[in-house]
């Protein structure tokens, strides 16, 4: 099983082939060429290290309070 946590891009680099994501404090490098097109600012669903799918900001951070509020469930 995979939670697809929603990350910010924070920068597309000069190839435009990859992204600076943050997940929460946790920057990865991230492959963007299966997405049309991506954006500094976008809210992104990674898997494997690739974009696959990218989300409207209001849905991203609509998931990542859910995430939030299992997390402090579990605590």
């Amino acid at each position: 099983m995979c939670l697809a946590i929603p990350g910010k891009v924070l920068e597309i680099d000069e190839t435009g082939d990859y992204a600076k994501v943050d997940f929460g404090g946790v920057t990865k490098r991230v492959g963007i060429s299966l997405l049309e097109s991506v954006s500094s600012g976008d809210y992104v669903i990674v898997h494997a290290g690739y974009a696959i799918e990218k989300l409207h900001e209001e849905e991203a951070k609509e998931r990542l309070k859910l995430f939030q509020e299992l997390a402090e469930s579990l605590e």
